[in-house]
């Protein structure tokens, strides 16, 4: 019988992010053959993938983060299908390995990131492994980046929810650049500001507008009118510089930019939830 050692089975963990036992069992099950372990490990992943396939992964990990000169951040979501898997450790360190990977190569999309390799094995071949670990359906779903003079992130303490943000300016105050992904990540804005709300969100406010309006009974000649000052409310509550600010209540977010730089601005973000 092959003796299989201590390090050859951390070696095939670090490969792979496999637990040490399932490590161990492949090593056993291929005779001391490293490749072989890889296989079999992966099969065993694809397997249970297969069988899952058809399962909702509604829970799962979101993190985000910036490279160490601030000038990039991504924001990553793993799927799994129960929040107990979600909150296993291994689980969250391969989130925050894939995540590290992404930010180290400014990784631009989901696909390239899915094909990226680290350790020589693509990150869908080593979710696939963790999908034979933990026995339910792993699916690296959404990822999302964006580059600026300073960028910031934040990570909601539950790993459900996060958000990245750019701005215009170098030396952005680190406590207002925090509360500002703060910001977007409690409150989830649809746009920096009003210029930046999609035209079909803007048509269907005014259609709703003039809805509530109508059911009310108000004059059809003011249907109109009644909407926009609807749709101004809405521009205040869901556009990022012209909600009130959750750190001072009486101040916009602008404001509280303007008061540390009249040029100071947001200039896009992005915020990711699970089950949104």
């Amino acid at each position: 019988m092959t003796k299989i050692t201590a390090a050859d089975v951390n070696k095939l963990r670090q490969t792979t992010g496999v637990g040490m036992m399932d490590c161990k069992k492949a090593l056993i099950e291929a005779e001391g053959n490293f490749d072989n372990a890889i296989e079999i490990l992966r099969k065993k992943g694809q397997k249970v993938a297969d069988k899952r396939a058809d399962r909702a992964a509604n829970e799962g990990v979101v993190l985000a983060k910036i490279n160490n000169e601030a000038t990039f951040a991504a924001v990553v979501m793993l799927n799994s299908e129960t929040d107990f898997v979600a909150k296993n450790e291994e689980v969250i360190n391969l989130t925050q390995e894939i995540l590290n990977h992404a930010i180290d190569n400014k990784i631009e999309s989901l696909e390239d990131l899915k094909n990226s390799k680290i350790n020589d094995r693509n990150i869908s071949d080593i979710v696939t492994d963790m999908i034979g670990k933990t026995g339910e359906k792993l699916s690296l779903s959404r990822y999302e980046t964006i580059e600026g003079t300073s960028t910031f992130a934040y990570t909601h303490s539950n790993n459900k929810l996060a958000s990245i943000a750019a701005f215009n300016k170098k030396d952005v105050p680190e406590q207002i650049g925090k509360d500002v992904v703060m910001q977007i990540t409690a409150m989830s804005p649809v746009a920096v500001d009003k210029d930046g709300v999609p035209k079909e969100i803007i048509d269907k406010e005014l259609e709703v507008g003039k809805d509530q309006a109508r059911q009310e009974g108000k004059p059809e000649e003011l249907l109109e009118k009644i909407a926009v000052g609807k749709l101004n409310k809405f521009y205040k509550e869901k556009t990022l510089l012209n909600q009130e600010s959750i750190k001072e209540s009486k101040k916009t977010v602008k404001q509280i930019l303007e008061e540390v730089d009249k040029d100071l601005t947001v200039k896009g973000f992005k915020r990711l939830a699970l089950g949104e």
